[in-house]
């Protein structure tokens, strides 16, 4: 490691300026310098040619350690630059050299870079490929340092992909090695990584006495600069969640005078806008607008604007709340901007090989015959089919997950009065949670809309619109639950009216059809509240699509009520209603729908066609909150 820092070190320094003697020639000199420290150089591009003479010089003398220094140096360079994919193709050169003259130890230390470059590009299942790689390499030599930094990278691996407990395993296997072996800067990273996975945990108190141990041993070994820094904002996240609010804005404003004062500005956001959102939290929205407003500030100035669209939503959210309207409209337009941005960012980044096939199905399209045309609506069909399967996924794991949550929120409630506090944190963390598939779900429901803006076929639109609305369905749902004090419970006249006019707007159908709710507030369960929703949503687009045509106005009625020990819906339109024995428009996946979430709640239906479209449904299964 030593002889890989000396070597990035030197290759910062201009060539042309080394000394030369009489007994040495221009490659001698030039090789010999990439064993030596010179400070000096600041130009980057003359670094890049640096290192790319070296490479030149090791290949042609065999000096494959060297060669592989340099190809490290490149990756560092283009790492330094965020040009990540770039700093991976030369990793994976080092790599190869190092395999070939069998260097074990810069292998796994080179295996070891990649998982971090892996871990930037959210490429995580390669990142642990990659770590396993460098761990099997350390135990064989039997490397503790090596073996503890993996323990590390796999703790910090398995917390993005929201398996917490295991990685904090992980961890304390890395805290038992470094404490045993003295390698404090390893062990306060390990106890860093350890609070973050006890966090998402719950296990609150645990991950203070973890961030304080990692701030403790920064401090013993006189660090002051960003790792340090990055334990005080990580410190304030746990008070935040604990409630703790003085001392989580305290940590934060540490965090914030620290980068200030040597000048990193990167670390003076994520303090500035963690101290809105505790304002947030506490609904002082006035002292949260000017530090969501400088957090916005920052990002700007500093290039770095991958989530300025989410500030610009919570400020847009902080001047609804203060009543100032005409800003909040103003930067709720910033944020749609900056969202649809960072989407087409995100399916540039991912889906280039998708758009491809479709640019090139377009150009197909337009030379097929009938027999083709039909051919490739059945594709069109298949993919209907696949996207449905995955929204279906996507709903049962969150029911299953909001369940298990449940479940462990009703056996806390049997603990002794020590828990209650406890209890309380984890309303916190299911509030965010639920704030989380929100923002998921919205942001599903974006990509779902810039693709359908690329379809041409009307059938195609008609789908990917149908498919908006569920999970608009849904995301009404998980919004008012992170908004309401109960958070099992949904009031269903207050959806209802949410719900119809997303779909009023999605249709243009504002003045031409008004929707009413004549029922009682009646709470029910999150379980039945959402399937009850999705049946709605199917039944106001099919409403809005079929029984008012050529702009004809209309009302549809919505009705929903508890009698003895049945659940009553009814829906209801004065349309040009259905013709007796006529087959279902559009693909039928909606009826199928409809017909699979009433037998879910153990119900029928029922329809009648006079003056209009009326459907009734008698559930026997649900749950009143």
């Amino acid at each position: 490691m030593k002889r890989l820092l000396l070597f990035v070190v030197l290759a910062c320094v201009s060539w042309s300026s080394l000394p030369q003697t009489p007994s040495k020639t221009k490659e001698d000199t030039l090789k010999n310098s990439a064993r030596e420290a010179i400070p000096g150089v600041e130009d980057t591009l003359q670094q890049y040619k640096n290192f790319k003479k070296t490479i030149q010089l090791s290949q042609k003398n065999k000096d494959f350690q060297a060669l592989g220094e340099a190809y490290i140096g490149l990756a560092k360079w283009h790492e330094d630059h965020t040009v990540l994919d770039s700093s991976i193709v030369y990793l994976k050169k080092a790599i190869s050299v190092y395999e070939k003259q069998k260097m074990t130890k810069q292998l796994a230390d080179t295996y070891l870079l990649l998982v971090m470059n892996y871990s930037g590009t959210a490429e995580y299942d390669k990142g642990s490929e990659a770590v396993y790689k460098a761990l099997a390499l350390y135990e064989k030599t039997g490397d503790q340092r090596g073996i503890g930094q993996c323990y590390t990278k796999i703790c910090d691996l398995l917390y993005y992909s929201d398996s917490y407990a295991e990685g904090a395993e992980y961890c304390q296997k890395a805290i038992a090695i470094q404490e045993k072996n003295e390698y404090e800067e390893d062990l306060a990273l390990s106890y860093r990584r350890l609070a973050e996975n006890q966090l998402f945990l719950g296990n609150l108190d645990e991950s203070l006495a973890s961030m304080n141990t990692a701030i403790n041993t920064y401090k013993k070994m006189g660090e002051t600069g960003p790792p340090l820094l990055a334990c005080y904002n990580g410190r304030g996240n746990i008070y935040k969640y604990m409630e703790r609010y003085e001392e989580a804005i305290a940590d934060y404003n540490r965090c914030y005078e620290g980068a200030k004062a040597i000048g990193l500005e990167r670390y003076m956001m994520p303090p500035t806008a963690n101290i809105g959102h505790v304002y947030i939290l506490q609904g002082k929205y006035a002292e949260a607008l000017p530090y969501n407003l400088r957090a916005i500030e920052i990002m700007k100035r500093i290039g770095n604007t991958k989530n300025l669209w989410e500030n610009y939503m919570h400020v847009s959210n902080i001047y609804s709340e203060l009543g100032d309207y005409k800003n909040a409209l103003e930067y709720h337009e910033l944020y749609k901007q900056g969202h649809t941005e960072y989407l087409n960012t995100i399916i540039a980044r991912k889906d280039s090989e998708l758009q491809v096939k479709y640019e090139t199905a377009q150009k197909d399209m337009e030379i097929m015959d009938k027999e083709a045309k039909i051919a490739q609506q059945r594709k069109t069909q298949t993919l209907y089919i696949v996207l449905a399967g995955m929204l279906a996924i996507i709903l049962f794991g969150m029911f299953f997950t909001l369940r298990n949550i449940r479940k462990k929120r009703k056996a806390l409630a049997t603990l002794n009065a020590e828990l209650d506090a406890k209890n309380k944190q984890n309303e916190l963390l299911l509030k965010e949670i639920h704030h989380r598939v929100k923002n998921n779900l919205e942001m599903v429901k974006s990509l779902i809309a810039l693709q359908s803006a690329k379809l041409e076929d009307g059938a195609s639109k008609e789908a990917m619109l149908a498919s908006q609305n569920r999970v608009q369905s849904m995301g009404i749902i998980h919004q008012k639950l992170y908004q309401g004090e109960n958070l099992g419970s949904i009031e269903m006249k207050d959806y209802f009216m949410n719900l119809s006019e997303g779909v009023l707007d999605t249709f243009n159908a504002e003045e031409k059809v008004k929707i009413e709710c004549a029922m009682d507030n009646l709470n029910l369960d999150v379980d039945t509240a959402v399937p009850i929703g999705l049946i709605v949503n199917e039944l106001l687009t099919n409403a809005l699509k079929y029984a008012f045509p050529e702009g004809e106005k209309g009302k549809i009625n919505i009705s929903l009520k508890q009698e003895n020990e049945r659940l009553f819906l009814k829906v209801s339109d004065n349309g040009i209603g259905k013709t007796e024995g006529s087959k279902p428009k559009g693909t039928g996946f909606g009826t199928q729908l409809i017909q699979l979430l009433t037998q879910q709640l153990n119900g029928t239906i029922t329809e009648e066609h006079i003056n209009g479209t009326t459907v009734f449904f008698n559930f026997k299964n649900f749950k009143i909150a």
